[in-house]
């Protein structure tokens, strides 16, 4: 990778930025559960949001911005800086095109859409779906070349404007529940209006960055540059991979929809709180990892490319394994804090809890899919990611079944199919990582992992204790209720840390050292 300093300062910023973000997007659904609740109008809205979202993941911030990183980065370091542009423009012609044409056909074909991720919804429900996903189909074309400039952006090393355009799609989103909630006869397209308006913001930030960097995109009649071509070649099986990844979330969503009213909502929920760490940390390193180990493969530096790999991995273990254990150990305390207001009652705050129990299981196994799969994207190894997804996919449709409706486990059935197709997800890329580059699980790994497991699961304890002596049924936020929330989670971290230190785990020092330099 780049130098330690440069490295540190990157990665601190991205999460910094993204720790924002998710406070934003948190604060968000707070506001969207205390004004809708967890009921028949917010599981139509998380319905129709997760189309044009899933669409954004498959053809705009996974696949695109992936492939065109090194594409890009080739042109621009190589042939110079007008060639380049050339790329970009001939790349944001087609794609404005292609964008066009799928909103349009979105739009006229919401109903069948809908009906594929939903088929369990009741009539009332469905018709709102429909209306939800209409209004907000226009988002695709927003986000995705918004997804585009944030790929050039990070490929110039700029990484403020991709990590905190995000803060302004929440913020809008809150803006638009809080006062035009009461301007529809249903009042939850407030919600509707608020995701376009933030994806318009979000492509506007980037755009003002790119001009200020030179490299602003526009139309050109050169749409069959050779980029253009490269880049079909390889995203199209990142297409396939990131879309059978993608179908585990319209699988999960359509059992969701045969279960009892909410059900969607309970799991969209705990899947926030789950991204909370996974954003912060596993995304916000495969961000900066990803032009590095890029770099390292265009440099046939073999050796450096598994060194980084295992420094990354230890790193992001270090933080993830505590994130479970504590997310497990106060399930329900941020459940009832965060989002037991208004509408939002005692009854959805358990539900959700179990959904986030079910994905916490599954955290560690995630975390390591968002840092190792762009490794084998650096290698320009686009199958195994592939293959690996499928697997996963397949086992999770069966542990759907078998666990929600066989077993009667319901929402929280879901999610633990959920974890258990990404942990076979993640141990099947470590096999094949090992098998592609070298890299192998040592017994200095395994032992590391022991360490932090056992100091994880000792402040998991502790926390629980303590949180366990207040009762989390009230809506009511008082100074008590913050005391012991905040005071499990203050031992906790400071009791890990401690005894890290004293274990000598040197991912300790290193943080420390990060935020140093970060700060310097």
């Amino acid at each position: 990778m780049d130098n330690q300093t440069s490295y540190a300062r990157r990665w601190g910023l991205v999460s910094s930025l993204t720790f924002l973000s998710r406070i934003a997007g948190y604060f968000r659904d707070v506001v969207i559960a205390y004004f809708f609740g967890a009921g028949a109008s917010t599981d139509a809205f998380y319905v129709a949001f997760r189309i044009p979202n899933l669409l954004r993941r498959l053809f705009a911030e996974g696949s695109l911005t992936i492939a065109f990183i090194p594409i890009f980065t080739e042109y621009n370091e190589q042939k110079g800086a007008e060639e380049a542009k050339k790329a970009l423009n001939a790349v944001f012609t087609v794609l404005f095109c292609i964008l066009i044409l799928l909103v349009i056909l979105g739009v006229i074909f919401s109903p069948y859409i809908v009906k594929a991720f939903a088929s369990g919804f009741d009539i009332e429900a469905f018709k709102l779906s429909v209306l939800l996903n209409r209004i907000m189909f226009s988002y695709i074309l927003f986000i995705s070349l918004t997804a585009l400039s944030m790929g050039v952006l990070n490929s110039l090393r700029h990484f403020f404007a991709p990590a905190f355009s995000p803060v302004l799609f929440n913020i809008s989103i809150i803006i638009c529940a809080f006062f035009l909630h009461k301007s529809f006869n249903i009042p939850i397209i407030s919600l509707a209006i608020g995701v376009i308006l933030g994806g318009l913001l979000q492509l506007l930030l980037n755009i003002y960055f790119l001009k200020s960097k030179d490299f602003m995109f526009g139309f050109t009649s050169h749409f069959k540059h050779p980029a253009v071509k490269r880049l079909s070649l390889l995203m199209a099986p990142q297409l396939f991979g990131i879309g059978v990844y993608n179908l585990n979330i319209i699988v999960g969503t359509q059992f969701a929809s045969f279960m009892e009213e909410g059900t969607i909502s309970y799991l969209y929920f705990a899947e926030r709180l789950i991204e909370f760490p996974l954003g912060i940390i596993a995304v916000s390193i495969a961000t900066v990892m990803l032009p590095s180990l890029s770099s390292d493969i265009a440099a046939k530096k073999f050796e450096s490319f598994k060194e980084n790999y295992s420094s990354t991995l230890r790193l992001m273990l270090f933080i993830m394994i505590p994130a479970t254990f504590g997310l497990i150990a106060l399930g329900k305390p941020i459940c009832n804090l965060l989002y037991q207001h208004g509408e939002f009652d005692y009854d959805a705050v358990i539900k959700t809890s179990q959904c986030l129990l079910g994905y916490s299981f599954g955290l560690i196994a995630v975390g390591g899919i968002r840092i190792t799969v762009p490794a084998f994207y650096a290698m320009q190894d686009t199958k195994i990611p592939v293959i690996t997804a499928f697997i996963a996919f397949i086992v999770n449709a069966l542990f759907c079944y078998i666990l929600g409706f066989v077993f009667d486990l319901d929402h929280l059935g879901l999610a633990l199919a959920s974890s258990i197709s990404s942990i076979l997800n993640f141990s099947l890329l470590i096999y094949f990582l090992s098998k592609r580059s070298g890299f192998f699980i040592d017994k200095k790994l395994l032992l590391f992992i022991a360490k932090v497991g056992a100091l994880s699961l000792f402040m998991g304890a502790i926390v629980y204790f303590i949180s366990s002596m207040y009762s989390w049924q009230t809506s009511d936020v008082t100074p008590q209720k913050l005391m012991f929330f905040i005071l499990p989670i203050s031992v906790g971290i400071i009791l890990f840390f401690a005894f890290a230190k004293l274990l000598k785990i040197k991912e300790f020092d290193y943080l420390i050292s990060m935020f140093l330099k970060r700060n310097s």
